[in-house]
Parts: C-alpha cells; structure tokens; sequence
C-alpha cells in the first residue's frame, strides 16, 4: 500500500508540473508579459491561517521565480503584519477577512495587506530602544522595525473604513 501511495504521490507531482509547464507555455505563447506577476488571496483573522499564508506566499515566489531570500522576507514582513492585524486589529469576536494582493513588475515586489479593523497607522508607532544587550531585550514589539528594515518602501493609507498597509522591495 506504501508503494502504491508513494507511487501515486510522484504522479500527481509530475502531473502537475507539466499542467503548470503547459499553463506557462501557454500563456507565453498569448503575448501575456512574464515579467509581471499578480496574486491575491483572503485570510480568517484567526492565527491558524499563518501556515496558508506561507503557502500562498511560497507559491508566489516560485511561480514569480524570486529568490528563496526574498521569499524570506516576504514571508517574514507579511507574517507580522497579518499577525499584528488578528492580535490588535479588531475590538470584536466576529470573523472578519483580510486581503493580501502581491504584485511583481519590473524588479518592484510591492505586498498589500487590507482590513476592516480598527484604524492603525503602523508608521506612527515609534522605532523601539533596544537595549546594549541582548539578553535585555524584550520579546515581542519588534515586528513593525523588522518589516521596516526589511523592506524599501513602506505606506499606509485608511479608505473606506478600512486599513491599508503597503510594503515595496526592489529586487
């Protein structure tokens, strides 16, 4: 039975390399710009939703062709800011959805996080102290100083009650 699943397993691995082979083949062939990549995806703002965020975003980089370090910092910047959002973001219980929209055009990644939580400019929250040494340093309120180290560009804007976090990397 181990075979059989083993066996099955690298057929639908090879299956869908070749759909996705053909995909990009054809879309190629059609005149669309390979160098511009869009994606846009929907979490819960439930916590639990961090590993299907790395998914998509996994999935992002591969079909985009990034580098596994910038995969890294994408992974890193929009798992802080999506779990800034589920910890802070909502004064309620209900279930509330957040949208991610990731564009690659022209060496300028740019990753879009929008919610309808409370209004938070993450940009006004002062840069932390941090202490000569390390063992001093406190866990947790860094995750806004490492997007900012991370990334080139950072904005935020609150439209239609909602808010609207961009980050930019040029790659």
């Amino acid at each position: 039975m181990t075979s059989l699943n083993g066996s099955l397993a690298k057929t639908l691995r090879f299956a869908y390399s070749l759909i996705k082979s053909l995909t990009l083949t054809s879309i190629s062939k059609m005149g669309f710009d390979m160098k511009s990549h869009n994606y846009s995806f929907e979490l819960k703002n439930d916590v639990g939703e961090l590993e299907t965020l790395c998914q998509h975003l996994n999935q992002f980089g591969e079909m985009a062709g990034l580098s596994e370090a910038c995969i890294h910092d994408m992974n890193i910047c929009l798992d802080e800011m999506f779990t800034n959002v589920v910890s802070y973001g909502f004064d309620d219980a209900l279930e509330h959805i957040i949208s991610f929209t990731i564009n690659l055009e022209n060496h300028e990644l740019t990753l879009t996080i929008e919610d309808d939580g409370i209004p938070f400019n993450p940009l006004e929250k002062k840069e932390p102290e941090t202490p000569p040494d390390l063992i001093d340093v406190r866990i947790g309120g860094l995750g806004i100083h490492i997007v900012r180290k991370r990334m080139d560009e950072l904005s935020y804007k609150r439209e239609c009650n909602k808010n609207k976090f961009t980050m930019k990397k040029f790659i």
